[in-house]
């Protein structure tokens, strides 16, 4: 699979300095971790799984989560595990090539080796599992599960845990908690693959709920959460993982109260007028701005509900041409030294030692996402991905 794959490759060569690198689910962990994108969410008990799959797989979607969890009620878990394992079944027997990334957002550590053993052979579709509510000490039965799983089935499975408890919110317990979660998370490091942020369940502690014209940044109390999970879990120094972004709840604004965040510039210059109402009538604006500020405190890949978000994270995930020149001018071997040099497009100025995490980060995601051509931004990447 690849980002962007299902453009035709004349239409990614017109787009792509560099294009976005082919990778499946048995690549290295740390590049299927920055690979992840928009992962997009899906009830387990769907009755059409499988074609849901096929078909989001046709529109750009590389990961997914299928879940058990919060997404379905108390009493639908076990006709969920059913379902599960026969739209697993059903989709081994296709011949469909470049599926997502599959994961299974369980509720208790049992689950793990029961789904495992379930799936027999079409085991080999399962990347691996999201963990609910994760601390410390909840998360260490599923890691074990999860460790004993994989050992009995001889599939490589990753963990995904998701932040979202209560002791993580407050400010009495969040230090210890984190601590916790360190200590967890990198016992089973080659296992975890990426940390996940609940931000509906922080907002629920409070009562809060943010409205489609704000962002995740904008709501405070949450805000100091992500920056206190990326400050001790996403550090770039070896020590850190990815941590991907809060989930975008709207698919539709009924009414708005303030003005429009998405500058009609870049859609004019792209002749796109059109596209641009179209997101905004669609609240695209507030997932853009939310996307572009998940970026800037070092989160990476969404979590996602909703197909229309999987394109907006994807093209602004793409790497520019101006991205790529600096990252690799501060990576070249003769600056190992240090120093500072102005950029080849003569706007900024880069330090070498004190930019070279983000060089290295950069080029990571131009390698999964590419890099976009000098005279290409998000809006020629978000029309090109819109099925015609």
């Amino acid at each position: 699979m690849r980002h962007f794959g299902h453009i035709a490759p004349e239409v990614r060569q017109r787009l792509f300095h560099q294009e976005p690198c082919e990778f499946s689910a048995d690549s290295p962990g740390r590049l299927l971790a920055a690979a992840l994108g928009a992962t997009l969410y899906s009830p387990a008990t769907r009755p059409r799984l499988a074609d849901d799959i096929v078909k989001q797989t046709g529109r750009g979607v590389v990961s997914m989560v299928l879940c058990l969890e919060d997404s379905i009620g108390d009493e639908d878990v076990a006709e969920g595990e059913e379902n599960l394992v026969r739209q697993f079944t059903d989709l081994a027997a296709r011949p469909v090539t470049g599926l997502p990334l599959l994961f299974i957002r369980v509720r208790t550590p049992e689950q793990i080796p029961d789904l495992v053993r379930r799936l027999g052979p079409a085991v080999r579709l399962l990347s691996g599992f999201v963990l609910p509510k994760f601390t410390e000490e909840r998360g260490m039965p599923f890691l074990e599960a999860l460790a004993s799983a994989e050992a009995h089935s001889g599939r490589r499975l990753f963990a995904m845990p998701v932040l979202e408890s209560p002791e993580l919110l407050y400010r009495e317990s969040r230090v210890e908690t984190l601590e916790g979660i360190s200590r967890a998370v990198d016992k089973y490091r080659e296992r975890v693959l990426a940390l996940r942020l609940g931000v509906t369940d922080f907002c629920s502690s409070y009562g809060l709920r943010r409205a489609p014209d704000m962002t995740a940044y904008d709501v405070q109390i949450v805000a100091s959460v992500i920056a206190d999970v990326v400050n001790m879990l996403g550090r770039a120094d070896g020590t850190g993982f990815t941590v991907t972004g809060p989930v975008w709840e709207y698919f539709r604004v009924q009414e708005r109260m303030f003005k429009p965040q998405l500058r009609r510039s870049p859609f004019l210059e792209g002749q796109a007028e059109e596209l641009r109402e179209a997101l905004i009538e669609h609240s695209m604006d507030g997932l853009l701005r939310e996307i572009t500020l998940d970026h800037a405190n070092g989160l990476l890949g969404k979590t996602c509900i909703h197909p229309s978000h999987v394109l907006p994270v994807h093209a602004l995930s793409v790497v520019s041409h101006e991205e790529f020149s600096d990252a690799q001018d501060i990576l070249r071997p003769e600056r190992g030294g240090g120093g500072v040099l102005r950029s080849q497009y003569t706007n900024k100025m880069n330090e070498v030692k004190p930019h070279r995490a983000w060089a290295e980060r950069t080029l990571l995601r131009a390698e999964v996402f590419g890099v976009a051509n000098e005279d290409i931004g998000f809006v020629e990447l978000l029309a090109a991905g819109i099925p015609a």
